[in-house]
């Protein structure tokens, strides 16, 4: 059997680029006199903008620590043993660049197999263990804390997840068998599962001592001092822990239930990853420690070795890196400063992109529009949004006021936006309505200001077409809801030059939104492969296939929505406008539904009725349609889809609407909630096979969305 040193040194020669945390033991003399102490500090050295991860070295140096306090320990020279992180970070897991990196699957089950090893030993030591979450905690950092005796938590602490489930994973170093034997299975699977499949969510401070995990909560300013008083507290038996009793009954087999539910619900059934957790959180209902660690150790090495979790990292990778240097974006130095935004319409969409300038921006933003009723509604509108922040919390007074005194509206464009830089239209979806404005706008803004449109489908260079300076136009494409979703495409017109679109990707990042560089082709990415998609869909109900069938069939997806509920949110009318852009620009692929303009005829909202809570097919929707007798199965009706989304994803590639299949991927993770499971789309299409199918080749190069060859 190899040693855990062993293991972990093999691990580390595979990954040479660790940033390693070293795990450095100081001795202090405890309050009340309680005796000495040894605290571990993991800290790698960086400040808190570079986190605190467990690569192989890592574990390593934490292992040799744990040789120094278990020999202190045995020969009664500590009380006790505590570890922490450096400011603001508690550890936030395993080195996922290392993950990326492992080819076989011997390797990866050392990597669970060394954290286990090492984490254990605090629980063995001769003397009680504490673990102080001083800052953010995720994955292996939270795990290293429940191998501790006792868990004390900060108030400030922002972040606390184990996010394993979202990317792929299980929790492995423990937290599938010592979370559900710590606080009970069913706020075990809220964490594990819940929490995690729902983007990620994260705990605070106050809500990890709530849920039991921690048991002592105190204020960030002092919190490892107040931590190690309460420590002495506990070692002189001033302070008695107590904490409540497992159910270990029916009550565990109903959270598992739940658990099954809420990731049916989620990924049906595709993602293995979720129902890897869920057993052996099942599994873990005998207290057998042992035994749950052996399955974690399992399950994480299958899981590092399929396609899931590499999907996962990459789709990770493309939204906390990819997203931060947009492929394609000019020098960041051209771009010019904004100090006063203009909005033409005061809409609903016009009057959220005036709310989110104003707040990101906090430079005035003016609003315009045909008459003055509309204007006063649009600003109304921004300021009860305003003052809805401050009832949560999120702003103060002060800042409230300041806000609001920011967004103003005019009827006259030229005083609205004679001192404007950027100026955004989000007027009715029009060419010649669009360019009517440009028109107006052009002749009263300074000649540096950019103008944007926020067309979803319509070219930009011929929205400029008839300027004098068509070179200040730039397409700047939100997506609905504006606060939530991250995506922006920004178009580059033929006419755009760098210093407006430079001014476009600054103006993009000060707003907090992922840019991604695209070419002014027909409905741009995102709406172009939806409504390939939605196409396929809506044609296979026109020739004949139930829609019941049609919609179960993209369930192994696992979108966040069915095809027909996501028409229903964007809009059956703004659904069939788009489709009607697109097959006057691509005839041969995309068609017009005839059942769906008789849907948007007839004023329905949508395919279903919600009488019973769940979605309907309406009767009245279900008299309009006329099928054909052509009956597909599901996997018919699958196969259909994704041959069609690879054959339009394959001809973007090659028209060169964005630099990689890469940035598709970021624009549908961001800008249509695709599943990060998948890794958006194109690895998904690889791994299915579908790609080679349709286009003769893979959309990603080996090792980028995979295990490596």
């Amino acid at each position: 059997m190899s040693t855990t040193a062993e293991l972990l040194k093999g691990a580390a020669e595979l990954f040479p680029d660790e940033v390693v945390t070293q795990a450095h033991v100081r001795h202090l003399d405890l309050p009340k006199g309680a005796g000495r102490f040894a605290l571990i500090t993991l800290d790698n050295g960086l400040d808190h903008t570079k986190p605190t991860t467990f690569g192989p070295q890592s574990l390593a140096n934490l292992n040799v620590a744990i040789d120094q306090v278990e020999k202190e320990a045995a020969d009664g020279a500590i009380v006790g043993v505590g570890i922490t992180g450096k400011p603001f970070i508690f550890a936030v897991g395993a080195d996922l660049k290392g993950v990326e990196l492992l080819k076989r699957h011997e390797d990866a089950l050392a990597i669970g197999k060394g954290g286990h090893d090492v984490f254990k030993r605090l629980s063995a030591l001769a003397v009680p263990t504490f673990a102080y979450y001083n800052g953010a905690a995720m994955g292996g950092g939270v795990e290293v804390g429940l191998h501790c005796t006792y868990r004390t938590v900060s108030k400030a602490l922002p972040a606390f997840s184990l996010p394993e489930v979202f990317l792929g994973l299980v929790p492995g170093w423990g937290g599938c068998a010592l979370l559900p034997n710590l606080i009970g299975a069913d706020k075990a699977i809220s964490v594990i599962i819940e929490n995690s499949l729902n983007q990620n969510k994260q705990l605070k401070g106050q809500q990890v001592f709530d849920l039991g995990i921690a048991d002592a909560l105190f204020e960030g300013a002092d919190f490892l001092e107040r931590s190690l008083d309460w420590t002495a507290s506990v070692l002189t038996g001033r302070t008695e822990v107590s904490r409540t009793e497992v159910d270990r009954g029916e009550a565990w087999d109903a959270a598992v239930q739940r658990g099954k539910e809420i990731a049916d619900g989620k990924v049906h059934g595709a993602a293995p990853a979720a129902y890897r957790a869920l057993d052996i959180i099942a599994a873990a209902k005998n207290g057998d420690l042992r035994q749950g660690f052996d399955a974690e150790d399992q399950a994480l090495a299958d899981l590092i070795m399929g396609g899931e979790l590499r999907s996962g990292i990459y789709a990770f990778n493309l939204v906390q890196k990819r997203a931060k240097r947009p492929a394609g974006a000019p020098d960041k130095s051209l771009a010019r400063p904004v100090t006063k935004v203009g909005v033409v319409g005061a809409g609903l969409m016009a009057s959220q992109l005036a709310l989110l300038f104003a707040r990101r921006l906090e430079v005035p933003v003016v609003l315009t529009d045909i008459d003055q009723a509309r204007i006063d509604k649009g600003v109304a509108y921004v300021h009860g949004e305003i003052d809805k922040l401050l009832l949560k919390g999120r702003v103060n007074q002060d800042k409230a006021n300041r806000l609001k005194g920011l967004v103003s509206g005019h009827l006259d464009k030229a005083a609205a936006f004679g001192d404007a830089d950027f100026v955004i239209e989000a007027v009715f979806e029009e060419m010649g309505v669009k360019q009517q404005v440009f028109a107006e706008v052009e002749a009263v803004v300074p000649e540096h200001a950019v103008l944007a449109t926020n067309t979803s489908s319509l070219s930009v260079t011929e929205m400029a077409s008839k300027l004098k300076h068509p070179e200040r136009v730039v397409g700047f494409h939100f997506f609905n809801p504006v606060a939530i979703l991250p995506l922006l495409e920004i178009v580059r017109a033929e006419k755009t030059d760098d210093a407006s679109l430079a001014t476009a990707f600054s103006v993009a990042k000060s707003l907090k939104k992922t840019a991604v560089l695209v070419k002014d082709a027909p409905a741009f990415v995102v709406n172009r492969i939806l409504t390939r998609f939605m196409g396929e869909i809506q044609n296979v109900i026109d020739e004949g296939t139930p829609v019941a069938t049609a919609e179960k069939a993209v369930e192994p997806l696992g979108l966040p929505m069915s095809p027909l509920v996501l028409l229903e949110l964007v809009g059956p009318a703004i659904g069939l406008h788009v489709s009607e852009t697109l097959h006057g620009a691509f005839p041969e692929r995309f068609t017009v539904s005839p059942n769906l303009k008789a849907v948007v005829e007839a004023g329905k909202r949508g395919f279903y009725v919600y009488d019973s809570g769940k979605p309907e097919l309406d009767p009245e929707v279900a008299a309009l349609l006329k099928q054909g007798d052509a009956v597909l199965t599901e996997e018919q009706v699958r196969d259909r889809v994704l041959d069609a989304v690879a054959q339009e994803i394959g001809l973007m590639l090659d028209e060169g609407v964005v630099a990689e299949a890469q940035d598709i991927d970021l624009c549908l993770i961001t800008g249509a909630g695709w599943p990060f499971h998948l890794g958006g789309i194109t690895p998904y299409l690889d791994r299915e096979g579908v790609s080679e199918r349709v286009t003769g080749k893979k959309f990603l190069a080996p090792g980028v969305a995979s295990v490596p060859a």
